[in-house]
């Protein structure tokens, strides 16, 4: 990947954020004519490029404060720093919270990606890598649903000389949101430790295998647009709360008392990382298989994503609802949202 990169110039948007920031000091660290890092939270920003620069000044870098939803600055950042590579992390990812935000959310994780790949896409970039997840599986939560469209917007403006994926990961070690940093938070405070459910799964990585995945999505040879790491079996949440309590030298349920405190909006017992209408199809490397499914036709696709565009400008959620459940069929939009609604069921 280091030969591979030298000479080119790099962007990574959500830079300063958990994975962006991993992203952005690993290749970093191979070396590359030029990297660009953007996000739009100032104090992450500063401070991923403040660790870079500590590291050394022999690679330029340009700090670009902004968001991918910002066309004008994403097409002026691509004409003058030309980009071969992006590494596409920018994304807001907390279920619950996006479940009282779902604007935001579609705004953010599905019409900001679509404008990158479009962009993306006009200038040539060679190669666009998004982080995705496995809640963009089946999606119960309007985060989820919003990833499951930004996959749809990479598969849309993907071309020869454009290759456009996604890799869905799952839970990352550590990250923001992460739920070991929260019972992390909890055993130190003497618990508590809070359990969404007794029987909850989820799959988690590190955030150096994240990095490593989403480093093999982007040279995976062919075309492929929606990609899955082999996670192994998935993590009974409740046996990793207890593995922590323990390691933390205390008995737990005893000296540290473990509640349940039911599943929160927008959360699902289990995720999957493909969906039964989704085909698997392995590739040339054995920890990455790709996924086939519904594709929307690209006239199609444009126009939907224009309305969903005019309703978000107008912040009109019941016409964003109804064209998102449009274009992604499979999602059930949670009770929680449906009362942030104010009670209004939307058709199917």
């Amino acid at each position: 990947m280091s030969k591979s990169l030298s000479g080119s110039t790099v962007l990574v948007t959500g830079a300063g954020g958990s994975i962006g920031s991993a992203l952005a000091k690993r290749v970093f660290g191979w070396a590359p004519e030029f990297l660009v890092l953007l996000d739009h939270s100032e104090r992450n920003l500063y401070d991923v490029e403040t660790d870079l620069s500590a590291d050394g000044d022999s690679i330029p870098i340009a700090s670009v404060l902004g968001d991918t939803s910002d066309e004008e600055l994403l097409s002026k950042t691509l004409e003058r720093y030309h980009p071969n590579v992006i590494y596409h992390a920018a994304a807001f990812k907390h279920v619950p919270l996006m479940e009282r935000n779902p604007i935001a959310a579609i705004q953010n994780n599905a019409l900001g990606t679509n404008v990158l790949a479009r962009v993306a896409r006009k200038h040539g970039v060679e190669m666009v890598t998004m982080v995705s997840t496995d809640k963009a599986v089946s999606p119960r939560s309007i985060m989820g649903a919003s990833k499951r469209l930004a996959e749809l917007a990479l598969v849309r403006w993907a071309c020869e000389q454009s290759r456009m994926r996604s890799i869905r990961l799952g839970n990352v070690y550590g990250t923001e949101g992460s739920v070991v940093k929260l019972f992390t938070q909890q055993i130190l405070a003497g618990g508590p430790v809070t359990i969404t459910h007794s029987e909850a799964t989820r799959y988690f990585l590190t955030l150096e295998e994240a990095v490593d995945l989403i480093v093999l999505a982007s040279e995976l040879p062919g075309n492929a647009n929606i990609l899955i790491p082999d996670l192994g079996k998935p993590v009974r949440i409740l046996d990793l709360a207890s593995r922590m309590i323990e390691e933390a030298g205390y008995v737990a349920g005893k000296e540290i008392p473990i509640t349940f405190i039911g599943l929160r909006p927008g959360e699902k017992l289990a995720e999957d990382l493909a969906s039964l209408a989704e085909s698997v199809e392995s590739t040339v490397n054995p920890q990455i298989s790709s996924v086939k499914s519904i594709e929307i036709h690209p006239d199609k696709f444009d126009v939907l994503m224009a309305k969903l565009a005019r309703a978000g400008d107008r912040h009109d959620l019941p016409a964003m609802l109804e064209t998102l459940r449009y274009m992604v069929p499979e999602y059930e939009p949670s009770d929680s949202l449906l009362r942030f609604l104010g009670g209004l069921r939307l058709e199917s």
